[in-house]
């Protein structure tokens, strides 16, 4: 069976990208699997950019096929920030509950017409020799004046992301399996990416 480097630390992404993968006939391993310490350090100015050149970094650096993602939220009231510093947002080494601890003050202070949220993701898929494909996948929601009351290992921004279609929190505990279909952005990001990586890993066997 054909082997998948999962290139992040984000335990949370870890499960979600495993899980989305888990109906292709490879085993997907994580960065501590393989024993690679190496940080890549994300320097560019778009998801695109970081996404690419991390999976090809990794990839390199394992000697496998490797996936990679970068994403972030842009709030209609920031002018579409934080975007590509959302995880460096309030600061390099930021944490998960600092992060909804700035957004809990900030949350009361957006008007409500203002309130508008997306969360998006480039997903890069790279093989060692360097050749690497990307898919896009965005969610549109609000921002909620108040969290949700559980906080999502790796995921503080989902805690205030409000679906009004389906009047439910961004938040894999509250979303059956369809609705993490039809709402999740890396989701729909990976849906795209895997004709190519069934093409590169399991039909060229």
């Amino acid at each position: 069976m054909n082997k998948l480097l999962i290139a992040t630390r984000n335990q949370g992404k870890l499960k979600e990208i495993s899980q989305f993968l888990s109906d292709l006939p490879i085993k997907t391993l994580s960065l501590s699997d393989m024993g690679i310490e190496d940080e890549f350090e994300e320097k560019g100015k778009t998801y695109k950019e970081n996404s690419r050149n991390k999976a090809i970094f990794y990839a390199k650096k394992s000697a496998i096929a490797a996936i990679a993602d970068d994403g972030g939220i842009e709030i209609t009231a920031l002018g579409g920030g934080p975007g590509v510093k959302s995880r460096r947002w309030i600061g390099k080494n930021s944490t998960d509950e600092k992060i909804i601890d700035h957004m809990k003050k900030l949350s009361l202070k957006i008007s409500d017409n203002k309130r508008e949220a997306f969360f998006k993701t480039v997903i890069s898929f790279a093989l060692p020799n360097g050749q690497v494909w990307s898919s896009y996948g965005q969610v549109k929601g609000i921002i909620a004046k108040k969290p949700h009351l559980k906080l999502l290992k790796g995921y503080p921004y989902r805690s205030f992301f409000y679906l009004p279609k389906i009047r439910k929190y961004y938040h894999e505990n509250d979303l059956t399996a369809d609705e993490q279909k039809l709402y999740n952005h890396r989701y729909k990001a990976i849906q795209k990416l895997k004709p190519i990586i069934t093409r590169e890993l399991i039909i060229r066997i």
